[in-house]
């Protein structure tokens, strides 16, 4: 790795804003010294090793300084926000919302509980962080994550309790719930960015949707094939009874079908959103202008048009087909919708960095306040590694001052070009790597 006066001095000043946070002599102390060894040479990032390698004889101050309750991560968030927003932040860069699991033996960590975790694509005991990560060309910052406590937990004061979790988070919550409140925190900080993206366990639920539409926000999320969908022509009427109470719900003009059977006999176009290792990645897809099934609940039990959105498919060459809703603008090209709901992969590369690289899965404390801790310096960890990265490969030319240009300070507007994402981005690399190459001048990206 560099020397000290590289990549550490570098690090001592970009973490001022959180460390003057923290307040706390002791605590500006140990932020610092927990970074670096997330940063560390050693197999496993939890607060044993990382001790043992870079403060030997310090571990009850630095597992004092993790598992205490005596500091919260609330003034440190928005920071983070900013920091993400200034590294990735502007009309072209995407929120991505997603959950990732922290796989665990006991059932005395915090959350822990059997759950589906995607990391084995099946149900097992782990913890699940919702997580709220800013993308722009490929680069993930993440800047929230929360855990999900599930019904063993929520139902049980006693056991919350002992986990330290805070009575405000012991309120039952769904995923999707956890997000939104997320989201709000987000915005509150002032980040930018031009459309929500999220899997079909949170585009399923239409509160989420109805959540992100009443804020402003656009928002490409994903469904699935049985949703009920409408034509964009459905009307809605008030057919008299000839006996009894007059209705309280109007009819609509046709039934509902599935999304499924909507895109059947749609015009299906192969496109390609980006290039991987392996060559160009492409699929074909479809979209159509509905009005989802998702309004108040009939006696039928079926439930009347609501908002009208695209309906998207994607045909893999698997064979396997995905569907998505989107309430961006119908003029929306079909590259452009399949260019932001395919950019959604960045984030769960980010999760993935994380676990192998900075040890966000290695925390071995049973807390609520100790996981928290963990996880926020994992992210600000990262958000360095993605500041020397970009700073490694700064923008030149024309593309750099368009893109300051067009930069605005609304997080609710529409791009307006036919792809979400531009081939000129930062090299892809392992996230620790960056720590060994030659320092190089700062450069800001447009904001």
């Amino acid at each position: 790795m560099l020397e000290v006066r590289t990549w550490e001095a570098q690090l001592d000043a970009w973490l001022e804003p959180f460390l003057d946070a923290l307040g706390h002599k002791a605590r500006r102390r140990w932020a610092p010294v927990y970074i670096r060894g997330l940063y560390g040479r050693t197999e496993r990032k939890s607060i044993q090793p990382i001790a043992a390698e870079l403060t030997p004889g310090d571990y009850d101050q630095l597992h004092n300084f993790i598992a205490s309750r005596s500091w919260d991560t609330a003034p440190l968030e928005p920071i983070l926000v900013r920091t993400a927003d200034q590294l990735v932040g502007g009309p072209d860069a995407i929120l991505a919302i997603d959950d990732t699991a922290v796989l665990k033996k006991g059932e005395h960590s915090v959350g822990a509980a059997p759950q589906y975790a995607g990391v084995v694509g099946k149900n097992a005991n782990c913890q699940v962080l919702v997580t709220l990560t800013l993308v722009r060309r490929e680069v993930p910052v993440p800047m929230a994550m929360r855990l999900f406590l599930p019904e063993e937990w929520t139902n049980n004061p006693d056991r919350c309790r002992r986990a330290q979790v805070p009575e405000a988070q012991q309120k039952p919550r769904t995923k999707p719930e956890l997000a939104i409140e997320e989201v709000d925190r987000v915005l509150a900080a002032g980040v930018r960015f031009g459309c929500v993206v999220a899997d079909a366990g949170y585009g399923t639920s239409a509160a989420f949707r109805r959540a992100l539409s009443e804020r402003g926000l656009r928002w490409a999320v994903g469904t699935v094939c049985v949703q009920n969908v409408y034509t964009p022509d459905v009307t809605l009427s008030w057919p008299k009874a000839a006996t009894g109470r007059p209705r309280k719900h109007p009819v609509p003009s046709e039934d509902p079908v599935s999304a499924a059977a909507m895109l059947k006999n749609a015009s299906w176009r192969q496109l390609t959103w980006r290039t991987g290792t392996k060559g160009a990645l492409s699929a074909r897809f479809a979209a159509v202008r509905v009005r989802v099934a998702d309004g108040p609940a009939m006696r039928t039990g079926k439930h009347q048009p609501g908002a009208e959105v695209w309906l998207v498919g994607e045909r893999r060459s698997s064979g396997e087909t995905k569907y998505y809703l989107s309430n961006l603008p119908p003029d929306t090209p079909l590259r452009t919708l399949a260019s932001w709901i395919k950019a959604r992969w960045v984030c769960e590369q980010g999760h993935q960095q994380m676990k192998e690289e900075l040890g966000l899965d290695h925390f071995e404390g049973r807390s609520w306040p100790g996981l928290h801790h963990h996880v926020l310096l994992v992210m600000i960890a990262l958000a360095f590694l993605q500041h020397l990265r970009l700073a490694a490969a700064p923008e030149r030319g024309k593309k750099a001052q368009q893109r300051a240009a067009a930069a605005t300070d609304a997080t609710r507007c529409t791009p307006s070009h036919s792809r979400a994402y531009s081939s000129d981005r930062a090299d892809p690399m392992s996230l620790l790597s960056v720590l060994t190459r030659p320092a190089q001048a700062p450069v800001e990206l447009p904001k």
